[in-house]
């Protein structure tokens, strides 16, 4: 009895001292991060075991489970890896080959576990129904959830390559024994996988890469449970080539030697490039965040956090450990090394309570007098969103980066936002108002997303143009904060609304949000339809329900998405939760979810107007297809706006797209009626004859009564619908005769741009010259109105640059001659350059009337020695001007040198040859006989690449030039991110062979009966 009873209390204080180890635990990893400590205990136990194998043995005590009780493990299948932020790597092995098995490893094995008598120590067989790897296609299975990344990376500017460890803390959603991760390029050197709870490591069976995939599988000989904490650590390399993921850049410094960066680009699948992860925007964690760098030479490290400490490790390297961020998406974070130089300002908090905090801007230590611009913008702009969406920014910091290599204009890398030296270093000596106001934009764009996008992010890609859209349209909001005299909103039409409007009008387009999966997919998400038909219908809609209403709900929006993921039913809840009497989410619907756009047609009865609608589509061809893949069969929900010349003020109705028509009368009958207001809507507005006269008298005679924005939309209405077939070629011309008294920028860039467009058409037909007489007469009053004198007014300096650059197009001989003389004494004296508003006026068409091969290497040294990215690519155009076809190919063969040519701007070099008439044959049969090696070097997911093919083809108007390009697409079929380009340029193509077929004869009865008399032209002097 007395021998039971001692039994008894012994028992009880195993399980007593059981229980106190276990809450123990538990509460340490709650309250602490153990995941290095855990990690290098057992790294010990993995020496002390190989050194001497135990000579006792004891029962351990093991957790159970309610579903299964796990055996212990016998051995660790591949190398392990230390936690992200303690700087070593402790591997036992390294991984080949694709695929690890764990009998194939020769890693150090822990001791063999200790058994109670008649208990099998091996691992029992896994239960049905667990995920099958090859059912895993590109979304990652929805079991596993990341918490928080320890990222630890060693880029060795040297070698360009790249050595990392991430642990990743993840939690189990179900019960599961198959890890999948993205990863891309990557060589993994080891994984492993602890529970930090049982203290024990989970027994791989094999892990391995699927390239076409992008992803990582490791499959495990046990369960992986819900409510137990894992830490995933792997070692892995990478190298520094390309533009993203993380890669290596370079620059010279003012001595001329190389300086060596490393710096990394994700968005939208490139994180993986960089270290395995779970790379979907819905997967949000904590990154914390350590990077190498040289010790000393200038050399420091920036990532998405403040710096919190530096370690020198000796051998010439410093890690810097960053502050662990908030919950974000792996396509936002980032990091740099580099010895640039940077300037910093405080902005204020603006709302109640709310500290300031640093905004710094780093470039090359030899620009960093380029920032000042940037800085003072990003202050204020800042600024104004915090007080327009009423939330504070939500990190410590906020710094931007000029790189001197980057594929994009732009990434909103939370805290650390990277651009093209072009789109944010602004030198007044070498900048043009129109570079002035890229960096403002993009400035804007970007910081616009430090809200919409990266504190509250789409859960999926099919949702990117919430993000995309909406900072396209916010964008303008913030310089007209900045600039109120730039006239921002009306400069929305001719950035993003109507260009987009010709690319929708078309079979190549798609809806705005559509289904994507795969990372070519993905990639091709990111075009003109996600950015600004996103951002036109945001301001649509803005504009339909209020722009204070729209404001509320925009910041309630963020406040209950706040640090989450969103979709775009999320947003349209929160703006129709303010209470409206019409259905926005499904006016919003017929928007985002069908393609195509509609044209509003409009017949008068008196003082009555009755409006039906149809699918507009630039090619009349188009009409005769069948389309059934809308849900709305399209038609729109479209918010109508119009004033007339009695009323000025803004009416407004809905046409439901369910209704067949809709009326609006006025009080009495009106001179004019015109609908669209400020072109707000995203349709078009098609009037019988009778009224477009009255529209075009009144553009004549008092063109006051419309505002530039209402100007710019009945030009570009009237000759959209004209190359359409929906409106007689005559009405668009006769209104583009107004043109001869406008002085305004906005409606004198639409006009030269579709005027232009058609000049391009007829190149080849018996009209060219005469429609370029008939653009010179309309260029008559404004050219000398603007003259060559640039002065302060931003405005005025952007028609400047417009009304020159037609004038030298259309062989206005005074404008030749102009810039041909300031060309050559440029040349005479290259360091007195041109005013930087019209240098590429004068550089570009003073090669092309004068240029020679001497001035074309002259410009080209100049060219290689320039440092200024701006300037560099004033050149680069200028150098795409010259008419001699043998040095247009020397120049397309230069370009494929990276040390004349940066791989990021080697497209926007090709595409300015084939601006060139004589270089666009060239560039054409160039990239036919060298796509293999043109893929070989930028990939098939390299979206630019694939935009190249529309942009080189714009001016093809044959069925010759058809089939070539249909020739092409077939012999090299796979198109990766350029599948929807190639699409886009074969539409484009068809549309001017057809509009050549409909309106040439219109447009030559025209010019027939205008009676102006112009100056005899060359042919020569005609570009």
């Amino acid at each position: 009895m007395l021998l039971l009873t001692a039994k008894n209390i012994a028992i009880f204080f195993g399980l007593a001292t059981t229980a106190f180890c276990i809450s123990t635990i538990v509460l340490a990893v709650e309250k602490a991060d153990l995941e290095n400590d855990l990690q290098d205990a057992l790294d010990k136990l993995d020496m002390i075991s190989t050194a001497s194998p135990p000579t006792t043995q004891t029962t351990p005590s093991v957790p159970s489970s309610s579903e299964t009780t796990p055996a212990p493990p016998s051995s660790v299948t591949t190398d392990s890896t230390t936690g992200g932020g303690s700087g070593s790597s402790t591997g036992s092995s390294s991984t080949e080959s694709s695929s690890t098995d764990s009998s194939s490893q020769g890693t150090p094995t822990l001791p063999s576990w200790p058994t109670a008598p008649g208990v099998d120590p091996t691992f029992p067989t896994l239960p049905t129904g667990l995920p099958n790897p090859e059912e895993v296609i590109y979304r990652l299975p929805r079991e596993i959830r990341p918490i928080k990344y320890k990222l630890y990376i060693h880029p060795d500017l040297v070698a360009k390559t790249c050595t990392g460890t991430v642990s990743i803390q993840i939690e189990i959603d179900v019960v599961t024994n198959l890890i999948v991760l993205h990863a891309r390029a990557l060589k993994i050197e080891g994984i492993s996988i602890l529970n930090m709870m049982a203290r024990m490591r989970i027994r791989i069976k094999k892990f391995y890469l699927s390239e076409e995939r992008e992803m990582l599988f490791i499959e495990l000989e046990e369960l992986l449970y819900t409510g137990m904490p894992y830490v995933v650590s792997i070692s892995y390399e990478c190298d520094l080539g390309g533009l993203t993921g993380i890669y290596h850049s370079s620059y010279l410094d003012p001595t001329g030697k190389s300086r060596s960066i490393a710096t990394s680009k994700f968005e939208p699948t490139y994180a993986r490039q960089a270290f395995p992860c779970f790379d979907e925007p819905d997967m949000k964690a904590m990154f914390a965040i350590t990077v190498v760098r040289p010790t000393g030479d200038g050399y420091h490290a920036l990532s998405n956090m403040n710096v919190e400490h530096e370690e020198d490790i000796g051998n010439g390297l410093t890690e810097v450990h960053f502050a662990e961020s908030e919950p974000m998406s792996t396509y936002l974070a980032c990091f740099i090394v580099s010895d640039f130089a940077f300037k910093e300002k405080d902005v204020k908090g603006v709302i109640a309570n709310v500290p300031s905090f640093k905004m710094r801007v780093f470039a090359t230590p030899a620009q960093v007098d380029k920032v000042d611009y940037a800085l003072s913008v990003g202050v204020g702009i800042t600024e104004y969103y915090i007080e327009y969406f009423n939330i504070s920014y939500p990190l410590p910091k906020l710094d931007m980066a000029a790189i001197p290599d980057f594929v994009s204009g732009a990434m909103e890398h939370w805290g650390l936002v990277t651009y093209r030296e072009t789109a944010l270093l602004y030198d007044k000596t070498i900048s043009s108002s129109a570079n002035q106001q890229r960096v403002a934009t993009v400035v804007a764009h970007e910081l616009a997303h430090m809200w919409f996008g990266n504190l509250v992010t789409m859960k999926w890609w099919n949702d990117l143009w919430l993000n995309e859209g909406f900072a396209s349209y916010i964008e303008y909001k913030g310089v007209a904060h900045i600039h109120p005299d730039w006239d921002m909103l009306s400069q929305f039409l001719i950035a993003d609304l109507h260009g987009v409007m010709k690319l929708d009008a078309t079979l190549a387009s798609h809806p705005i949000v559509q289904t994507v999966e795969s990372p070519n997919q993905i990639t091709e998400l990111f075009d003109s339809i996600t950015y600004s038909k996103g951002a036109s219908v945001i301001r649509m809609l803005e504009d339909l329900v209020g722009a204070e209403k729209f404001r509320n709900a925009t910041t309630n929006y963020l406040n209950r998405f706040y640090f989450s993921n969103a979709e775009t039913n999320d947003f349209l809840t929160e703006v129709e939760a303010l209470n409206f009497d019409f259905d926005v989410k499904l006016i919003m619907q017929t928007f985002t979810e069908q393609m195509g756009l509609p044209v509003v047609e409009v017949k008068r009865n008196g003082n009555s107007y009755t409006l039906t609608q149809k699918r507009f589509f630039a090619n009349p061809e188009d009409y005769k297809g069948s389309y059934t893949d809308s849900p709305f069969n399209y038609h729109w929900s479209i918010p109508i706006t119009y004033f007339t010349s009695s009323n000025s003020e803004v009416q407004r109705t809905i046409f439901n797209y369910n209704d067949n028509e809709v009326t609006v009368t006025t009080p009495a009958e009106v001179k004019w009626i015109k609908f669209n207001k400020d072109q707000i809507g995203y349709y078009r507005v098609n009037y019988p004859t009778e009224m477009w006269q009255s529209l075009i008298d009144t553009l004549k005679t008092s063109r006051g009564d419309f505002s530039a924005s209402d100007r710019a939309h009945l030009i570009n209405d009237a000759f959209a619908l004209a190359d359409a077939g929906q409106l007689e070629y005559s009405i668009a011309l006769d209104l583009s005769k107004y043109l001869e008294n406008e002085l305004d920028y906005v409606p004198w860039n639409v006009g030269a741009s579709r005027l232009s467009a058609i000049k391009n058409l007829l190149y080849f037909t018996d009209l060219y010259r005469d429609f370029v007489d008939y653009g010179r007469q309309l260029l008559k009053n404004v050219y000398p109105a603007v003259t060559w004198n640039v002065n302060d007014d931003h405005l005025q300096n952007l028609l400047r640059v417009t009304v020159l650059n037609a004038a030298c197009g259309y062989g206005v001989p005074e404008a030749l001659d102009e810039a041909g003389k300031r060309f050559t004494e440029w040349l005479a004296n290259p360091s007195e350059r041109p005013n930087p508003d019209i240098r590429s006026t004068v550089y570009y068409y003073g090669m092309q009337s004068i240029g020679n091969e001497q001035s074309w290497n002259q410009v080209w040294d100049l060219f290689v020695a320039e440092q200024d990215a701006q300037e560099k690519i004033k050149l680069m155009e200028a150098l795409a001007a010259i008419k001699e076809p043998w040095i247009l190919q020397r120049y397309i063969n230069l370009a494929w040198n990276e040390n004349y040519v940066r791989g990021q701007d080697y497209f926007t070099c090709l595409q300015y040859i084939a601006q060139n008439r004589i270089g666009q044959a060239l560039v054409w049969d160039y990239v036919r006989e060298n796509w293999p090696r043109l893929v070989e070097r930028f990939g098939i997911n390299e979206r630019y690449l694939g935009r190249m093919i529309p942009s080189i083809t714009s001016r093809f108007a044959s069925q010759t030039k058809l089939d070539e390009m249909e020739a092409f697409f077939t012999k090299y079929p796979e198109a990766g991110a350029g599948t929807a380009a190639r699409k886009e340029a074969l539409e484009n193509v068809k549309n001017n062979k057809k509009w050549l077929e409909e309106n040439q004869e219109q447009v030559r009865k025209w010019l027939a009966e205008q009676n102006t008399e112009i100056d005899v032209t060359t042919v020569n002097s005609i570009n």
